[in-house]
């Protein structure tokens, strides 16, 4: 063998057997066609919209789970039981204003009570989603209250109007969820219940001295009192971001 010289074994072929056969010269790719295996076209028969349904899964778990139904149906129950109390009798000065703010602390206690599920919250394992749906949950539900119950006084002798309703829910259910971070949601309605006698109380001064004029007791203040509402929306806010961020106290099944 003469030195210096290497002889290459030629490569088999497909079929095993002598040299493979020299590749295809490429084809030259025309400007504006993609290279490689291009994905197959979507059937006619897909529905691109089904991407909603993940999100409108876990929206019903968490409906489910909060029993937000029962919750709607208190409220109902509370603006119902308003609208036959004012018109089954006269009410006198303060009674009539006692009266709505009753029901607006059921109301108040029904949506402090729907931020805990005897489940726990399986929603977490959706990551940034569980606040959103705190408080879109909140927020509907106040709204729903303060509409049903402002509709129930239309044409009825409702102390304070609209405007009072709207503020004495707003601070109620602020502390309501509050006392759900707090005290966990089967003990959320506390703080409601608490403030309602304290609220009635303040009522009861202003026609028996001495008066009580604090603006944290908004109910004893006139519906277009800026201090009033000014507590009353920070309560409100402030149960609304706690809510938001940390849900009821209460652990899985208890």
């Amino acid at each position: 063998m003469t030195a210096g010289w290497i002889h290459a074994k030629p490569q088999a072929g497909p079929s095993g057997y002598g040299p493979q056969p020299a590749a295809e010269p490429r084809r030259p790719q025309p400007p504006g066609e993609l290279s490689g295996p291009q994905p197959a076209a979507p059937r006619s028969g897909s529905r691109p919209g089904r991407s909603w349904r993940p999100a409108g899964r876990l929206g019903w778990l968490f409906i489910r789970g909060r029993r937000l139904t029962a919750t709607v149906a208190v409220i109902a129950g509370s603006a119902a039981g308003l609208r036959i109390a004012l018109a089954a009798g006269h009410w006198d000065t303060y009674g009539a204003l006692q009266l709505p703010l009753v029901f607006e602390a059921v109301a108040a206690a029904a949506i402090a009570v729907s931020t805990a599920s005897p489940f726990g919250e399986p929603e977490r394992v959706t990551g940034r989603w569980l606040p959103w749906l705190r408080l879109a949950a909140a927020l509907a539900l106040t709204g729903l209250a303060a509409g049903l119950l402002a509709a129930a006084g239309a044409g009825a002798p409702l102390a304070g109007g609209a405007l009072d309703v709207l503020r004495n829910l707003a601070g109620l259910t602020g502390l309501g969820l509050l006392g759900a971070a707090v005290l966990g949601g089967g003990l959320a309605w506390t703080g409601p219940v608490a403030y309602l006698l304290a609220g009635l109380y303040a009522l009861y001064t202003q026609w028996h001295p001495p008066a009580l004029h604090t603006p944290w007791l908004w109910p004893a203040r006139p519906p277009h009192d800026l201090g009033g509402a000014l507590c009353a929306g920070l309560v409100f806010l402030a149960g609304l971001a706690v809510a938001t961020v940390y849900g009821a106290r209460d652990p899985a099944g208890e």
